[in-house]
Protein backbone atom coordinates (compact mmCIF):
# COMPACT_ATOMS: atom_id res chain seq x y z
CA UNK A 1 0.00 0.00 0.00
CA UNK A 2 2.82 2.42 0.86
CA UNK A 3 4.57 1.56 -2.40
CA UNK A 4 1.41 2.35 -4.36
CA UNK A 5 1.04 5.65 -2.54
CA UNK A 6 4.66 6.56 -3.28
CA UNK A 7 4.23 5.68 -6.96
CA UNK A 8 1.15 7.88 -7.11
CA UNK A 9 3.08 10.77 -5.61
CA UNK A 10 5.99 10.25 -8.02
CA UNK A 11 3.57 10.22 -10.95
CA UNK A 12 2.19 13.59 -9.94
CA UNK A 13 5.67 14.99 -9.32
CA UNK A 14 7.43 13.69 -12.42
CA UNK A 15 4.90 12.81 -15.11
CA UNK A 16 1.51 14.45 -14.66
CA UNK A 17 1.28 17.77 -16.55
CA UNK A 18 0.66 20.80 -14.35
CA UNK A 19 -2.05 22.98 -15.85
CA UNK A 20 -3.88 26.14 -14.88
CA UNK A 21 -4.53 29.68 -15.99
CA UNK A 22 -3.01 31.20 -12.86
CA UNK A 23 -0.72 30.33 -9.95
CA UNK A 24 -3.53 29.09 -7.70
CA UNK A 25 -4.93 26.80 -10.39
CA UNK A 26 -1.50 25.37 -11.15
CA UNK A 27 -0.86 24.65 -7.48
CA UNK A 28 -4.18 22.85 -7.17
CA UNK A 29 -3.47 20.91 -10.36
CA UNK A 30 -0.18 19.75 -8.84
CA UNK A 31 -1.43 18.91 -5.34
CA UNK A 32 -5.04 17.75 -5.72
CA UNK A 33 -4.16 14.19 -6.71
CA UNK A 34 -1.51 13.70 -4.02
CA UNK A 35 -2.84 15.59 -0.99
CA UNK A 36 -3.95 12.45 0.87
CA UNK A 37 -0.44 10.98 0.82
CA UNK A 38 1.47 14.25 0.84
CA UNK A 39 2.75 14.20 4.42
CA UNK A 40 4.22 10.71 4.52
CA UNK A 41 6.22 11.19 1.33
CA UNK A 42 7.34 14.75 2.07
CA UNK A 43 8.57 13.77 5.55
CA UNK A 44 11.20 11.67 3.79
CA UNK A 45 12.02 14.31 1.20
CA UNK A 46 11.89 17.73 2.84
CA UNK A 47 14.67 18.05 5.40
CA UNK A 48 15.37 20.84 7.86
CA UNK A 49 11.79 21.69 8.80
CA UNK A 50 11.97 20.37 12.34
CA UNK A 51 15.30 22.12 12.91
CA UNK A 52 13.82 25.43 11.75
CA UNK A 53 10.77 25.13 13.98
CA UNK A 54 12.91 24.28 17.00
CA UNK A 55 15.33 27.15 16.32
CA UNK A 56 12.72 29.89 16.06
CA UNK A 57 11.46 31.47 19.24
CA UNK A 58 7.76 31.17 20.04
CA UNK A 59 6.80 34.19 22.15
CA UNK A 60 4.13 33.69 24.82
CA UNK A 61 0.76 34.70 23.35
CA UNK A 62 2.49 35.46 20.06
CA UNK A 63 1.12 35.26 16.53
CA UNK A 64 2.69 33.11 13.82
CA UNK A 65 1.97 32.95 10.09
CA UNK A 66 3.07 29.94 8.04
CA UNK A 67 2.92 31.02 4.39
CA UNK A 68 2.48 28.08 2.06
CA UNK A 69 1.68 26.00 5.13
CA UNK A 70 -0.08 23.25 3.16
CA UNK A 71 -1.39 20.39 5.29
CA UNK A 72 -0.23 21.90 8.57
CA UNK A 73 2.18 19.06 9.27
CA UNK A 74 4.85 21.58 10.30
CA UNK A 75 2.80 22.44 13.36
CA UNK A 76 3.53 18.98 14.73
CA UNK A 77 7.09 20.17 15.34
CA UNK A 78 5.87 22.75 17.87
CA UNK A 79 4.94 20.10 20.41
CA UNK A 80 3.70 21.68 23.64
CA UNK A 81 4.85 25.12 22.49
CA UNK A 82 1.91 25.36 20.11
CA UNK A 83 -0.51 25.98 22.97
CA UNK A 84 1.54 28.99 24.13
CA UNK A 85 0.77 30.90 20.93
CA UNK A 86 -2.30 33.07 20.75
CA UNK A 87 -2.87 32.53 17.03
CA UNK A 88 -1.39 30.63 14.10
CA UNK A 89 -2.48 31.36 10.54
CA UNK A 90 -1.87 28.56 8.07
CA UNK A 91 -1.96 30.21 4.65
CA UNK A 92 -2.02 28.35 1.34
CA UNK A 93 -3.54 28.58 -2.15
CA UNK A 94 -4.36 24.86 -2.47
CA UNK A 95 -7.82 23.86 -1.17
CA UNK A 96 -6.81 20.19 -1.30
CA UNK A 97 -3.91 20.72 1.10
CA UNK A 98 -5.94 22.99 3.37
CA UNK A 99 -8.62 20.31 3.60
CA UNK A 100 -6.02 17.95 5.10
CA UNK A 101 -4.90 20.77 7.41
CA UNK A 102 -8.47 21.31 8.64
CA UNK A 103 -8.78 17.60 9.39
CA UNK A 104 -5.51 17.70 11.35
CA UNK A 105 -6.58 20.78 13.31
CA UNK A 106 -9.88 19.16 14.27
CA UNK A 107 -8.23 15.87 15.25
CA UNK A 108 -5.60 17.64 17.39
CA UNK A 109 -8.02 20.11 18.95
CA UNK A 110 -5.90 23.10 17.95
CA UNK A 111 -8.31 25.92 18.74
CA UNK A 112 -5.68 28.61 18.06
CA UNK A 113 -4.94 27.51 14.47
CA UNK A 114 -6.84 28.89 11.47
CA UNK A 115 -6.46 27.94 7.81
CA UNK A 116 -6.70 30.66 5.19
CA UNK A 117 -6.87 30.21 1.41
CA UNK A 118 -4.89 33.23 0.26
CA UNK A 119 -1.89 34.45 -1.71
CA UNK A 120 1.33 34.70 0.31
CA UNK A 121 2.04 38.11 -1.21
CA UNK A 122 -1.34 39.56 -0.19
CA UNK A 123 -2.58 37.94 3.03
CA UNK A 124 -3.33 40.43 5.78
CA UNK A 125 -3.89 38.98 9.27
CA UNK A 126 -6.87 40.59 11.00
CA UNK A 127 -4.85 40.81 14.22
CA UNK A 128 -2.33 43.28 12.79
CA UNK A 129 1.48 42.86 13.12
CA UNK A 130 2.74 39.37 13.97
CA UNK A 131 5.79 37.85 15.68
CA UNK A 132 6.93 35.18 13.21
CA UNK A 133 6.46 34.44 9.50
CA UNK A 134 7.73 31.17 8.03
CA UNK A 135 8.18 29.67 4.58
CA UNK A 136 8.69 25.90 4.58
CA UNK A 137 9.49 24.68 1.07
CA UNK A 138 7.09 27.28 -0.28
CA UNK A 139 9.29 30.21 -1.26
CA UNK A 140 10.60 28.35 -4.32
CA UNK A 141 6.99 27.88 -5.49
CA UNK A 142 5.98 31.54 -5.24
CA UNK A 143 6.39 33.27 -8.64
CA UNK A 144 7.27 36.66 -7.15
CA UNK A 145 9.16 35.48 -4.11
CA UNK A 146 10.80 38.89 -3.66
CA UNK A 147 7.31 40.32 -3.14
CA UNK A 148 6.53 37.53 -0.65
CA UNK A 149 9.58 38.42 1.45
CA UNK A 150 8.86 42.14 1.31
CA UNK A 151 5.24 41.52 2.27
CA UNK A 152 6.35 39.32 5.18
CA UNK A 153 8.58 42.09 6.48
CA UNK A 154 5.62 44.46 6.39
CA UNK A 155 3.60 42.02 8.54
CA UNK A 156 6.16 41.79 11.35
CA UNK A 157 6.09 43.81 14.52
CA UNK A 158 9.44 45.26 15.68
CA UNK A 159 11.77 42.41 16.64
CA UNK A 160 9.79 39.84 14.65
CA UNK A 161 11.43 37.04 12.68
CA UNK A 162 11.21 35.41 9.26
CA UNK A 163 12.24 31.75 8.98
CA UNK A 164 12.89 29.92 5.70
CA UNK A 165 13.77 26.33 4.86
CA UNK A 166 13.78 25.32 1.20
CA UNK A 167 15.63 23.92 -1.78
CA UNK A 168 18.43 26.00 -3.24
CA UNK A 169 21.32 25.84 -5.66
CA UNK A 170 24.59 27.59 -4.97
CA UNK A 171 26.26 30.23 -7.05
CA UNK A 172 29.20 29.16 -9.18
CA UNK A 173 31.40 31.15 -6.79
CA UNK A 174 29.54 31.25 -3.45
CA UNK A 175 30.43 33.51 -0.57
CA UNK A 176 33.06 32.18 1.87
CA UNK A 177 31.56 29.60 4.18
CA UNK A 178 28.71 28.66 1.82
CA UNK A 179 28.58 25.31 0.09
CA UNK A 180 29.43 25.12 -3.61
CA UNK A 181 27.36 22.84 -5.82
CA UNK A 182 28.91 21.28 -8.90
CA UNK A 183 27.94 22.13 -12.47
CA UNK A 184 25.45 19.26 -12.72
CA UNK A 185 23.55 20.21 -9.56
CA UNK A 186 23.47 23.90 -10.46
CA UNK A 187 21.99 23.18 -13.87
CA UNK A 188 20.04 19.92 -13.61
CA UNK A 189 17.95 20.50 -10.48
CA UNK A 190 16.45 23.84 -11.55
CA UNK A 191 15.31 22.17 -14.79
CA UNK A 192 13.93 19.13 -12.95
CA UNK A 193 12.04 21.10 -10.33
CA UNK A 194 10.95 23.70 -12.86
CA UNK A 195 8.64 21.17 -14.53
CA UNK A 196 6.55 21.31 -11.32
CA UNK A 197 6.84 25.10 -11.05
CA UNK A 198 9.40 24.86 -8.26
CA UNK A 199 12.30 27.23 -8.88
CA UNK A 200 15.36 26.83 -6.62
CA UNK A 201 17.69 29.76 -7.11
CA UNK A 202 21.13 30.91 -6.07
CA UNK A 203 19.44 34.14 -5.03
CA UNK A 204 17.77 32.32 -2.13
CA UNK A 205 21.11 32.30 -0.28
CA UNK A 206 22.47 35.77 0.65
Amino acid sequence: MKLFADLKILYHMALKPVRGKDHAARLESFYSGQADNYDDFRNRLLHGREQLWQALETPQDGTWIDLGGGTGSNLEYFGDRLSTLKKIYLVDLSPSLLKIADQRIKAKGWSNVETVEADATRFQPPCGPVDVVTFSYSLTMIPDWFAAIEHSLSLLRPGGMIGVVDFYVSRKHPAPGNRRHGWFNRNFWPLWFGSDNVFPSADHIP
